[in-house]
């Protein structure tokens, strides 16, 4: 039984908000996850949907719980609200409206924006409105260690992603048989993933012991045990799927055919529904051009062409041949926009007609994953992108399944902080309409995790398009190998956030991983900084935009004139 159920109708708007406030936060930051997935061709928007609906969904719920307190708690003092403890709803519910408008309004424009620094600028906001102490010293969960880490924490992360790709670099992608090299390391990239995954699902799962409380040696047991299983795994069914398609170029193989693991050694292997197709690698170098119909972007194309080869000759250490050339490898074609797609061709038909109402429907639930998010018509960016060596694609597309468990990491990831952000002040209102009374601690309802996690999942799969395609290719070149590492690295920062109950922004952890790999090229140029500084503006103005709306409404809604007062 609620203890302040006169508030009935303020939960009810609160809660509006808070699912605006997850889908915006879905909408905007989930793409930080899967934009250099999409972007290197590695993943589709449809792929990208499905998956983001499941990891999303499983670091808010499994991983999510602990981190709410940080964004409740320590930025704005509650000691002003005891008094009243139901002004704390009311300024809750603002800091969510706040949040839900800033977030899918930058996400419609394709502005990517920091999802917790919209609500840490809520909630100050808030604060400033309300006369509460906001906590501007230096302590847990303060707003300049916050502010801090919205600097600290793209350097951390470009610096890991550096290490990883570095790594790729010098030991597999630059020497004599790159993809030699890259069949013997990618099993061990794979379990390296696995370890770090399992060790922090480990420690940040609800009633999961501290790492202090765990002990050094069960810790290292569970990620060294976690290692060498994958890499067994990897080593018994992932090395014959990868060498029956990429070696033996077996076009009917197929990643469900994994699980034949040796059975792919033979000579003839008893494939299940095998594959149709004569493409085994697609050309992850092509240049992002649109689709051909333009005279300047046929002559940007045949151009390309030379400047490719001359690159290959030039940059590469172990540059494509003459046969891997021939073979076709092309770049995956992009398909007509959802527009043409689905609504041309009913759109003669009468309105009621179910055939035209079925095209709506379709373009509804569809649109936002089957937008091209990968081509981008500038000739500056080009220059940019001409920049990245190129490496051998057979070595590149092997990579792409580390990509993705990478990618399905930093969701995870992503699940587990940023849900902190709507779930947060949507507890701190809860808690007191239920209690009456305003608390320091609270335990996150397991359901409200759920709603959370499906609502940041959604939100991709409706307007995440605008968002991947600001941070993929626009940023820099990004290709398999270099996705891997921006996304791991990225993760692995997140991750350590979450652990020490620290909100850091994935959107800024990413950016700092793209621009540290990009780096690796030794060419500032290799940056497209004019989309860094598009970026970094957004984080700028954001703070600041948020704080303004979430205090006007504060401001508003507690000196709102009413009948019967002068």
């Amino acid at each position: 039984m609620a203890a302040l159920p006169q508030y009935d109708w303020i939960i009810a708007l609160i809660s509006i908000a808070f699912c605006g406030s997850s889908f915006g936060n879905g909408a905007n930051d989930v793409a930080n996850s899967y934009a250099t997935s999409v972007a290197a061709r590695t993943l589709t928007m449809p792929q990208v949907g499905f998956l983001s609906m499941f990891t999303e969904f499983f670091g808010a719920v499994v991983l999510g719980s602990r981190v709410t307190g940080t964004i409740k708690n320590n930025i704005i003092g509650l000691d002003r609200f005891r008094g009243t403890p139901s002004t704390l709803i009311l300024g809750m519910g603002c800091a969510e409206f706040a949040s839900a408008f800033w977030l899918l309004t930058a996400t419609k424009i394709g502005y990517p924006v920091s999802t917790t620094q919209t609500i840490v600028g809520a909630l100050v906001g808030v604060g400033i409105a309300a006369e509460a102490g906001v906590s501007w010293g230096w302590k847990d969960g303060s707003v300049s260690q916050v502010a801090a880490s919205w600097v600290v924490a793209p350097l951390i992360s470009a610096v890991f992603s550096a290490i990883l790709f570095g790594s790729l670099k010098f030991a597999v992608l630059e020497r004599k048989d790159p993809f030699e090299k890259a069949l013997k390391a990618i099993p061990f990239y794979l379990a390296f993933t696995a370890g770090v995954l399992a060790l922090f699902i480990t420690v940040e799962a609800p009633g999961a012991p501290s790492l202090e409380e765990l002990g050094a040696g069960i810790a290292c047991a569970i990620v060294l045990g976690t290692f060498f299983g994958a890499l067994i795994l990897a080593y018994v069914f992932f090395l014959p799927y990868a060498h029956r398609r990429l070696v033996k170029k077996d076009t009917r193989i197929r990643f469900r055919h994994v699980v034949l693991g040796p059975l792919l050694w033979k000579e003839n292997p008893p494939i299940f529904w095998p594959a149709k197709g004569d493409e085994v690698v697609i050309d992850y170098f092509a240049r992002d051009v649109p689709a051909a119909g333009n005279e300047d972007i046929e002559k940007q194309k045949t151009e390309n062409s030379a400047d490719k080869g001359e690159k290959l000759v030039n940059d590469t250490p172990a540059p494509l041949s003459l046969e891997d050339v021939e073979r076709g490898k092309t770049a995956v074609p992009t398909g007509p926009e959802p527009e043409e797609r689905f609504l041309a061709p009913t759109a003669p038909l009468p309105i009621h007609n179910p055939q035209r109402i079925w095209s709506f429907i379709k373009y509804f639930f569809l649109q936002g994953v089957t937008r091209d998010c990968v081509t981008h018509a500038d000739a500056q960016l080009a220059s940019v992108h001409d920049k990245a060596k190129q490496y051998d694609n057979r070595a590149e597309h092997l990579l792409t399944y580390a990509q993705v468990a990478s990618a399905m990491m930093m969701s995870i990831a992503h699940g587990s902080n940023d849900v902190a952000n709507a779930v947060g002040p949507w507890i701190a209102a809860y808690q007191v309409y239920m209690t009456g009374e305003v608390t320091e601690k609270g335990e996150s309802p397991i359901w409200i995790l759920v709603v959370a996690g499906f609502l940041l999942g959604a939100g991709f799969w409706f307007m995440g398009y605008s968002i991947i395609r600001a941070m993929g290719n626009k940023l820099c070149k990004m290709t398999p190998s270099r996705g891997f590492s921006c996304e791991l690295g990225a993760a692995i920062t997140v991750l350590l956030a979450s652990r020490l109950g620290l909100p850091v922004s994935t959107t800024q952890c990413l950016t700092g991983s793209i621009v540290g790999v990009a780096l690796m090229n030794l060419d500032v140029r290799a940056v497209n900084w004019r989309q860094v500084a598009f970026v970094f503006s957004g984080w700028f103005i954001t703070l600041p935009c948020a704080g303004l709306i979430g205090g006007l409404l504060m401001a508003m809604s507690l000196n709102t004139p009413q009948f019967g007062q002068g």
